[in-house]
């Protein structure tokens, strides 16, 4: 279990027992594979932790944002991060829903404002918590940075978690799995596969899709996400 990989000290374990604790049923991952797919939009499956492999690929430039919810892409190192990145621009946050806008983080200018280093980024996390261990009561934001800036953060840890390898998942945000198998090649989409499978297979209005189909290929050679939320 995580609790058990956590005990013993082996973060890839955890790593994966947190993934599975999170993931999309089998069918949802696989219905959003084939609908890309059928954009045209490239996708793979990384080894470990999306956000890491993201923060790699933003790193290389390969792509020019990280996009998610979750703030572990910075410790992991991603120099731009995108949040807030809706359709319908609203959230559910403690069960009622907010308006939100998308909200682009650069890591140098986060690091830099706070004048703290990625490594105490990455401190502040553990003191607060990560998906690979349970924060320190007592401790949010502000009294992560106040301990980091002050040189405190081992002290800190040695004396309300002993037991945590704090090291090991240092060296994980660090040092994260990734692969460098992959390729961006960006298609046209298949306009007769996405109505068949949006309109008969889920019951999509036709009307509704051909609609944004005929958007779509008016836009061709526009190859960013602004073509299907425009």
């Amino acid at each position: 279990s995580y609790k058990e990989a956590m005990a013993a000290g082996d973060i890839q374990a955890a790593s994966k027992y947190a993934r599975s604790a999170s993931r999309l049923d089998a069918e949802t991952f696989s219905s959003s594979q084939k609908l890309l797919t059928l954009m045209g939009i490239p996708w793979f499956t990384a080894p470990s932790e999306g956000e890491a492999q993201a923060a790699v690929m933003t790193q290389k430039g390969d792509v020019a944002f990280s996009i998610s919810q979750d703030y572990d892409s910075l410790l992991f190192g991603t120099p731009r991060l995108v949040r807030n990145m809706t359709v319908s621009r609203k959230r559910k946050v403690q069960g009622r829903t907010i308006s939100v806008n998308p909200e682009i983080i650069v890591l140098s200018e986060l690091l830099s404002g706070l004048k703290i280093t990625r490594e105490n980024l990455i401190e502040m996390g553990i003191l607060i918590g990560t998906d690979f261990n349970d924060g320190i009561k007592g401790i949010g934001p502000k009294k992560a940075l106040k301990i980091v800036r002050d040189g405190a953060f081992e002290k800190t840890i040695k004396e309300n978690c002993p037991d945590l390898n704090y090291e090991e998942i240092m060296n994980f945000f660090l040092n994260p799995p990734y692969s460098s198998d992959y390729k961006l090649n960006w298609r046209d989409p298949d306009t007769d596969g996405l109505l068949a499978y949006l309109c008969e297979d889920y019951e999509f209005s036709r009307t509704r899709i051909e609609a944004i189909l005929e958007k779509l290929n008016k836009g061709k050679g526009q190859k960013t996400l602004d073509q299907w939320f425009g």
